[in-house]
């Protein structure tokens, strides 16, 4: 694995560059062979807030996780248990959908334990409950104070200005994201 290892507003010491390959490293116990990746890694520091960011593109499957933490090195661990979790979770759900040769199953190891999960997983999507309201017009201002009075992270909602469906969300950082479809 190459490692691309990047630092705003923290200077990215040698301990911890190793640090960081040291334990991205770890996860290559998960594969049956060495993947050929970049690893992708962000560190940041925003208000005493320690935030990493790691990417890994591999073909047919993407690891990303981010954390924050006051301790970096806190942070760097959280985040590779984080990918681990996904690993597993992968794994758990190639093997019960994949059985055929040459599919992503082939690139686990196979003594890595299932993941436990609280509800089990069909092979079937299944939609759960469907609500259906009038969208009443109205600008992507509005739509976020309405967003925030009913204490969720995303609103659907009838653009006034453009006569879309729009969607406005809560964004990890706090502030907000619209969605437009393309015309």
């Amino acid at each position: 694995m190459k490692y691309n290892i990047r630092g705003e507003n923290i200077e990215v010491t040698p301990a911890l560059r190793e640090y960081v390959e040291k334990k991205v490293g770890k996860l290559e116990r998960y594969f049956d062979t060495t993947p050929v990746a970049d690893v992708n890694v962000r560190m940041q520091v925003l208000n005493e807030q320690h935030i990493i960011e790691i990417t890994i593109p591999m073909p047919q499957l993407l690891l990303r996780g981010e954390e924050v933490h006051i301790d970096m090195y806190a942070a760097i661990d959280k985040v590779i248990e984080k990918l681990e979790r996904q690993i597993r979770k992968h794994k758990t759900k190639v093997n019960r959908k994949f059985r055929q040769e040459g599919s992503l199953k082939y690139m686990f190891k196979n003594e890595l334990e299932p993941i436990e999960e609280e509800e089990p997983i069909s092979d079937e999507l299944e939609v759960v409950r469907t609500k259906r309201f009038n969208l009443k017009p109205m600008d992507a201002e509005e739509a976020i104070l309405q967003m925030d009075m009913l204490g969720h992270n995303f609103f659907v909602f009838s653009n006034s200005v453009s006569g879309g469906t729009n969607v406005v969300y809560r964004r990890k950082d706090g502030r907000y994201g619209l969605i437009e479809p393309e015309a």
